[in-house]
């Protein structure tokens, strides 16, 4: 039976001790600039393109507004096309601007957006494509590029999972015109809430500065129809506490993947996502896929899960393309999206966070393997 506060959670927030974060707040407060890209807030961008290997990122209040700018900022009309298997926020940003989603399906080993399906999805009204990095494992961003690139297509990254991640040509938030980062609580680094936007030139993160900002440049001067994304200064403080245990922090999440593909790599019916071999990951969700040879569907592990106080979660199910305000769109039927939808039915997101004891991934594992 579902208990209102389950022992074992599909993640938890990283949460570095409370007494480190007293001094942080003390000269916030003895400062008094709460906001407004304060001491703060100018640090944590600093440091964060240094530990990124970015060259300009922009600070968010979170990563929905970030891609709602993102596409303000590239001055993003008409059609775009994505995935629908992500997060709804991804398409939700599009809704906002006034742009049509044209959904195309996934991949089927990486789950991200399929590039030999991209060209037969463009029309004289598409002018960017906006793929995922799907739990961080990296698109194909070089084939991504090149339709781009004999289309004249811009391309927004939504990598809200792919913080750290990298590539052999270094940080994938590299790839695109513009990457957007989650720091959500739930993510790999977290600010609370927050997110940020990666940009290759100073110009294009000043427009974002000012897009943040509701258009001001300064106090009687307004350039655009802006918004208030900004991050506080508590929100990067604690980022900036963060970055202080952030590699410890994945190196704990890599223990963790690396036993569970031990352990459930042999069972039947249970199917892995295997990482590209030159991925630097940052092991920020562990999906598996529940194929027709296990003795239970997706959905029955679910719940036998669930009455064992384990919350696993269908991360993500049901597909974007499913939801009321997308389902009657033309790209949106099932028919046309075979692998994202089947991927949506059988795959399910195991816990994976750096306080999750062994023995509590073990109570999961025995219970998968058990069945």
């Amino acid at each position: 039976m579902e208990t209102q506060h389950p022992p074992i959670y599909v993640t938890q927030p990283s949460l570095p001790p409370l007494e480190e974060f007293t001094p942080y707040l003390k000269q916030i407060w003895e400062s008094k600039t709460l906001t407004n890209g304060g001491p703060f807030h100018q640090e944590l961008e600093r440091a964060l393109c240094k530990h990124l290997g970015v060259k300009h990122l922009a600070l968010f209040t979170n990563a929905t507004i970030a891609l709602v700018t993102a596409l303000q900022a590239l001055r993003i009309s008409g059609e775009v096309i994505t995935t629908p298997y992500s997060f709804v926020a991804t398409a939700h940003s599009l809704l906002w601007n006034g742009i049509k989603p044209v959904f195309v399906d996934v991949d089927p080993n990486t789950l991200n957006l399929d590039p030999s399906k991209i060209e037969a999805a463009i029309t004289s009204h598409t002018t960017a494509i906006m793929p995922v990095h799907v739990y961080g494992h990296p698109c194909d961003v070089e084939a991504i590029q090149k339709i781009a690139d004999r289309y004249n297509l811009k391309v927004i990254y939504d990598a809200a999972h792919a913080f750290g991640v990298q590539r052999e040509d270094g940080s994938v938030l590299n790839h695109g015109d513009l990457s957007i980062l989650s720091f959500h609580a739930t993510k790999v680094f977290n600010t609370f809430e927050g997110g940020a936007i990666i940009c290759r030139d100073a110009k294009t993160k000043n427009h974002i500065d000012h897009l943040k900002n509701f258009g001001f440049v300064d106090e009687v001067t307004v350039v655009a129809a802006g918004i208030n994304g900004k991050m506080s200064e508590v929100n990067a403080a604690f980022g900036m506490l963060q970055l202080k245990h952030i590699e410890n922090s994945i190196l704990l999440r890599k223990g963790i993947d690396a036993n569970y593909r031990r352990q459930l790599n042999e069972v039947k019916g249970i199917r892995c996502l295997n990482l590209s071999g030159e991925t630097i990951a940052n092991y920020g969700y562990f999906p598996i896929l529940i194929e027709a040879e296990y003795s239970l569907s997706r959905d029955q592990l679910y719940e036998k899960m669930r009455e064992n106080n384990i919350y696993a979660r269908r991360y993500f199910y049901p597909l974007i393309s499913d939801y009321p305000m997308y389902r009657d769109l033309p790209s949106a039927q099932r028919s046309s999206l075979p692998v994202a939808v089947r991927a949506s039915e059988q795959v399910l997101c195991l816990p994976i966070y750096p306080a999750l004891q062994q023995f509590e991934q073990q109570r999961v594992i025995d219970l998968i393997r058990s069945i």
